[in-house]
């Protein structure tokens, strides 16, 4: 999963595969019913028939020798057979994960929203379920055409001055759109006890930068593709095709223009790209074009904050001459589309279906998920810890939260004895990192308190308003946070979520129950599974996160400071070269290369998870004693293929190709055959020789961990 640097207004990385965040762009669908509960489909109660293992030999594909494609020795019959289905982008662990996952949230769903008007009036479980049964009522949807936005669009059309263009930016931030820039808080990099406030570069309606700045044919047509979508929209709301197609134009020219000026993905690995506190007043010199004052006024905040961490003042600098110079006009229709593209997935079947033909351009899905999948991630992802408490009642025991919790002390004592043997790295700077990880906190399975939603309001409808509600009551409960110290108990993500994540400035690893259960984590499964996947793919790689090339700057507290000798330093970043390199030589997609640098990190973590998930098994095992054969495999063998399995995925070639420029993961095959290829502990276990392809030269494998 991700290392969550802080600093950032929302996590930039998470964790096991970005295709998950662009996939849920494939997921919006329209249903022809409205809000009643219905029992699951076949299709969506197929997981249920096919329980999950953490290791399931039914995968694997024998013929194929270990020692020359380890990936398709432990997934190739899976691969062979698996039609990835029409609605994703992907098919694999995380999706038959979720698949089970949801049903079990659905069970909460309907049963709140049946309960809804018996329910205590203002209660969190009212609340709930109204919100699920408005967004299930596709009738409403499809009657209401775009009047719930008439209030807002008419606050755009009504833009005549730079200061309403701020004061409207500022109402579209609270509604969660991230139009021109984004803000905050997070903890300070240099006193991560407290919050900072914090501005970022947003803005764009295309993933990444790189697609506004990129040349050739394919960049060109998705350029054209985006045009054509903006204009749709813009029709879809009323406006003549003319003037639409003018405003699209428009719309790009100034997205190009905000683009040009943002750091690419790879330089905001540097945690000193975007570490620039100032002063409110060196904010207002910097951006003088922006009326701070009254943007923090506008945005629910008591007082304006002392300092902010501007992630990236170039950018803002561009911001500050595009306010100026760009037309009114211009802004206008900007701040329109983002609007429109905000609410698009809740409005009628064709804005749905316009905004799920464009993500598909980067998904390659085909088909649009039932209403109930796109109504209940809504809910998990505005509403989660709503849902969580009654998730965990129903999937995840005392005894299973125990289990897990031992295997993750296991891995962080095999992790401690790594640094006690490095012999590239100094007693000086060991001192700091067996402090930092003496340190390092954990939560598992669920947070100990439940957020308190009683200041959220929910009505009877329209949804799309609902959606509006929820994300003003979210940037109202942090807005304030600046100065105010650091909540350590909360959590990054919901329960439900297959998932997990390292925050680098609260120097602690997270993994909610939703990615404890089959394929991940099995309490009566054996060591050798549940150590080759829980062990080494999730708490390992967690752990190494906090270790890796954005990690390593942070010290024991979470502060971004520099804790390495200089010689120590150095030797890390040789070794890292070396895993560039060799990550460089990959493909990802077609003739496309993985990009070594952008997936790093994620390299880091998947290298050092193994190593370390590996020296747990064998210290669990010397300590209760090591089993027969179970499937015909050791102990060993049984966790190098969990630890393959537990990264079982098959890619639609456009989600490939899209992931290459925002995705800080590597393609499955190679988060299997990359970390295990430099491994001795894997060639030791299969007998591979210098020479087969599963065994990397020994003067480019990677020393790090």
């Amino acid at each position: 999963m991700p290392a969550v640097l802080a600093g950032t207004a929302c996590p930039r990385v998470v964790r096991r595969s970005a295709t998950r965040s662009i996939a849920i762009l494939a997921t919006l669908a329209l249903s022809s019913h409205g809000a009643v509960a219905q029992a699951p489909a076949a299709s969506d109660t197929a997981a249920l028939a096919r329980p999950l293992k953490v290791l399931d030999p039914a995968y694997m594909d024998t013929t194929v020798k270990a020692c020359t494609d380890f990936f398709d020795y432990a997934n190739g019959r899976w691969l062979a057979t698996d039609v990835i289905p029409a609605a994703y982008a992907s098919d694999g662990v995380s999706r038959d994960m979720t698949d089970q996952n949801e049903l079990a949230i659905r069970s909460v769903l309907d049963d709140v929203m049946a309960k809804r008007h018996t329910a205590t009036a203002g209660s969190t479980d009212r609340k709930l379920g109204t919100y699920y049964a408005t967004c299930m009522d596709s009738t409403r949807a499809e009657s209401g055409g775009i009047k719930p936005l008439d209030p807002m669009l008419d606050t755009i059309a009504a833009i005549r001055t730079r200061g309403a263009l701020v004061q409207t930016i500022a109402a579209l931030h609270e509604r969660g759109i991230r139009a021109v820039f984004a803000y905050g808080p997070a903890p300070d990099f240099h006193d991560t006890f407290h919050y900072i406030a914090q501005l970022q570069q947003s803005g764009l309606g295309m993933p990444d930068r790189n697609y506004y700045t990129d040349s050739g044919h394919v960049a060109d047509s998705l350029r054209t593709a985006y045009v054509h979508h903006v204009t749709r929209l813009l029709v879809l709301s009323g406006m003549a095709q003319t003037a639409a197609e003018d405003g699209a134009h428009h719309v790009m020219a100034l997205e190009t223009a905000l683009a040009r000026a943002q750091l690419t993905r790879v330089a905001q690995r540097e945690p000193k790209n975007i570490d620039h506190p100032m002063t409110l007043d060196s904010l207002r010199a910097l951006v003088p074009s922006i009326d701070w004052r009254g943007y923090f006024q506008r945005s629910g905040l008591a007082h304006a904050p002392t300092h902010i961490n501007v992630n990236e003042p170039g950018y803002l600098q561009r911001v500050n001459v595009l306010v100026d110079s760009v037309p009114l006009a211009d802004w206008r229709v900007y701040l329109r589309y983002h609007l429109l593209a905000q609410a698009a997935p809740w409005l009628s079947t064709p804005f749905v279906h316009e905004d799920f033909s464009y993500a598909s351009l980067f998904t390659g899905a085909t088909a649009l998920l039932p209403r109930w999948k796109r109504c209940l991630q809504s809910s998990d992802r505005q509403l989660g810890e709503a849902l969580g408490e009654a998730y965990v009642a129903k999937t995840f025991s005392a005894a299973a939260k125990a289990r897990a919790r031992e295997i993750i002390d296991d891995v962080r004592a095999a992790f401690r004895e790594r640094l006690l043997r490095l012999t590239w790295m100094s007693d000086t700077t060991r001192a700091h990192a067996l402090d930092k990880l003496a340190k390092m906190g954990e939560k598992v399975g669920y947070p100990d308190k439940w957020r308190d939603y009683s200041r959220l309001e929910i009505t009877d409808g329209p949804f799309v308003l609902n959606s509006q509600r929820a994300s003003i009551f979210e940037w109202q409960r942090v807005a304030n946070r600046p100065g105010m110290p650091v909540d350590m108990t909360e959590w990054g993500m919901t329960v439900p979520t297959v998932n997990a994540y390292n925050n680098s400035t609260k120097n602690e690893m997270v993994f909610p129950a939703g990615a404890l259960e089959p394929q991940t984590f099995d309490p009566n499964a054996d060591d050798g599974a549940n150590y080759g996947s829980l062990a080494a793919s999730w708490a390992g790689h967690e752990l190494t996160h906090g270790f890796d090339d954005e990690g390593r700057h942070f010290d024991a507290h979470g502060n971004l400071r520099d804790w390495w000798t200089p010689a120590d330093s150095a030797a890390f970043s040789r070794q890292a070269a070396l895993m560039v390199q060799q990550y460089d030589g990959y493909l990802q997609v077609d003739s496309v290369h993985v990009n070594g640098r952008l997936t790093l990190g994620e390299n880091i973590a998947d290298f050092g998870g193994v190593l370390t998930g590996y020296d747990a098994l064998e210290a669990a095992l010397a300590r209760k004693g090591r089993p027969g054969l179970i499937d015909g495999l050791t102990p060993e063998q049984r966790f190098f293929v969990a630890f393959a399995q537990s990264w079982r995925e098959k890619d639609r070639p456009a989600a490939l190709r899209s992931r290459v420029t925002t995705d800080p993961h590597s393609p499955a095959r190679w988060r299997t055959n990359g970390p295990l290829s430099d491994d001795p502990d894997f060639a030791k276990t299969f007998g591979c020789k210098p020479g087969d392809p599963m065994v990397r030269p020994a003067d480019e494998v990677p020393h790090i961990w």
